[in-house]
């Protein structure tokens, strides 16, 4: 692992690292949020309304952090969510993430936005992986996706149900950055400074966009084509039973914070819950993800997973998330910082934060096992 890594002690000295390392723009990309960004605030703010009640003397010499979800055993209660254009971020960012997962154990959702194709991603052999999909104007689209899915010998599939329109994203429109990318001289000329990024990328950039995206057997063109403007706003519970009936893996909606909606779910065949705003990039002033999750977690009442995601910086966090129901959670912009900074080794390096902190936690708490972890080892901050 090279040496700057081994001095960055935590995620947000991940963050502060990758912002030193990235041109605004693209740093602006994974770390801003929509409007006020109230809502990313609130996400990470949320766990100190949590205060751990730790019993020490139940003694605790060895912790087994590891979860068994949708027929694969992971090695800690923690996946990496699925995050755009990560090839932006470092080279092949897609499988080098990919590969660290890997390695570390744990499950891998890639994005619908990648730079590499699902099916090179498959091909690095990552286990657990799943797929993320959007219901399109064009259900055919949607289609497409169930079957490259399935046929690349993807594990599960992730319906994300809060991206029906674009959010307003007001940092990305002040940089004068698209998704993906179109680079004019504003651009360029602000991604030049990061002299070290500009050289890594600089085979990288031309031409760079969604290689998922592919209709009638070419790319689509995004200098013609918006891609907010191809998912389709009037999706519905139809949509949900039609890709269900598709789709004979395991299949979760990405997306969920109100419990009724949550309780439907499992109606429709849903086998798992991703409590998510979006990471704060959708609606300004949604319920964070911990807000949201003791709701979700009675109405799902124990019949399928609830993963939950959304401002997670701390194995803390993913402690007391666990305490509140979770079966795990999910990571997205630590990732990326991790991926900016170092590739493949970054994102090792973020992982084995998160693995030596929840280890920690739950030594300190008493705790042997992730099941053993309840309400019961929390009680709320006064405010």
């Amino acid at each position: 692992m090279p040496a700057r890594l081994d001095r960055l002690y935590n995620v947000a000295d991940l963050r502060r690292a990758a912002r030193r390392t990235l041109p605004r723009p693209v740093f602006d990309l994974a770390d801003g949020a929509a409007e006020d960004e109230w809502t990313l605030r609130r996400n990470e703010a949320a766990f100190a309304d949590w205060a751990f009640l730790p019993k020490p003397l139940d003694g605790t010499p060895a912790r087994d952090l590891s979860v068994s979800l949708f027929g694969h055993r992971l090695s800690m209660p923690l996946m990496v969510g699925p995050t755009g254009m990560q090839g932006l971020f470092w080279p092949d960012g897609e499988r080098c993430s990919a590969r660290a997962t890997m390695a570390a154990g744990t499950g891998f959702i890639l994005t619908h936005a990648s730079i590499c194709t699902l099916e090179d991603l498959a091909g690095t052999g990552m286990t657990p992986r799943m797929m993320q999909i959007f219901v399109y104007r064009d259900r055919s689209f949607t289609h497409q996706f169930i079957d490259r899915a399935a046929a690349a010998g993807y594990h599960g599939l992730v319906l994300t149900i809060d991206n029906q329109f674009g959010g307003n994203r007001e940092r990305d429109r002040r940089n004068g950055f698209t998704i993906p990318p179109q680079l004019g001289p504003v651009q360029v000329a602000a991604m030049a400074v990061k002299a070290g990024w500009l050289w890594r990328m600089k085979n990288e950039l031309p031409g760079l966009s969604f290689a998922n995206y592919v209709k009638d057997g070419k790319p689509v063109d995004f200098r013609k084509t918006n891609v907010a403007a191809m998912f389709d706003p009037g999706m519905s519970w139809a949509d949900v039973d039609d890709i269900r009936r598709r789709w004979k893996g395991p299949f979760l909606l990405k997306g969920v914070l109100h419990p009724e909606e949550a309780a439907r779910a499992i109606e429709y065949g849903v086998d798992g819950i991703i409590v998510s705003n979006h990471g704060g990039r959708q609606l300004d002033g949604a319920a964070s993800g911990m807000d949201a999750l003791p709701a979700v977690v009675a109405a799902v009442g124990g019949r399928i997973p609830v993963l939950v995601d959304g401002g997670f910086r701390r194995g803390a966090d993913v402690v007391k998330a666990l305490c509140l129901g979770a079966n795990a959670a999910l990571i997205g912009r630590p990732q990326l910082w991790g991926l900016s900074v170092g590739g493949e080794a970054g994102v090792a390096r973020v992982l084995e934060i998160f693995r030596s902190e929840i280890d920690r936690v739950m030594g300190l708490l008493g705790v042997t096992r992730v099941d053993q972890l309840g309400p019961g080892y929390l009680m709320p901050v006064p405010r």
